[in-house]
């Protein structure tokens, strides 16, 4: 397959997974069966994943530097395996469960000034880390796979050149998924 070929394939599989994600976000499509019970286990989840994302993450680095391509070509395929059950439990989360405000302590999904005053400025923190969360991981993706792509074709200039950008956002973006998890947690409405 040609470079080329390869640049269409990742791009369209982004541009899928963030139309999917964005949809299921705007509640565009109309959940019709009950919610199952191990739905409300998967934010959880998605924070233990990315927790450990984010130790795979570091533990491929120190294998690189090691010159220990084996183990760190083992460590990238665990995390991108792990990365894709994340995507999958993340889109199955939010296709059934309407979003929590952060600061909703009664769970009702309407903050009240008092809840608003309640959170204070830690409200404009969460939202920092979360905005920047989103946006980082709706641009990584593309970057990742094509990293990962360059990376199992042992083309190691190109891998290098890429990862400079795709390791440190995507381990931002597994470590601000946990944060983002810690934060929001007491709020959710169920």
């Amino acid at each position: 397959m040609s470079d080329k070929l390869i640049f269409r394939i990742i791009l369209g599989i982004s541009v899928f997974v963030f139309l999917v994600v964005l949809i299921l976000n705007k509640k565009l499509i109309p959940v019709t069966i009950p919610i199952p019970q191990f739905v409300y286990f998967l934010p959880k989840l998605n924070a233990i994943i990315n927790g450990t994302c984010t130790v795979l993450l570091l533990l491929s680095l120190y294998f690189i530097k090691k010159k220990q391509i084996g183990t760190h070509k083992r460590i990238n395929i665990l995390t991108f395996a792990l990365s894709s059950v994340f995507l999958v439990s993340y889109i199955l989360y939010h296709y059934f469960v309407p979003d929590s405000k952060f600061g909703d302590t009664n769970h009702d999904g309407v903050l009240s000034t008092a809840e608003v005053l309640s959170v204070g400025n830690l409200r404009y923190i969460y939202y920092v880390i979360l905005i920047t969360h989103i946006i980082l991981a709706a641009t990584v993706l593309p970057l990742i796979l094509l990293s990962f792509q360059r990376g199992l074709q042992m083309q190691v200039e190109k891998h290098k050149n890429l990862v400079r950008w795709s390791f440190p956002i995507w381990l931002y973006v597994t470590t601000t998924g946990v944060i983002v998890y810690l934060m929001i947690s007491p709020y959710y409405n169920f």
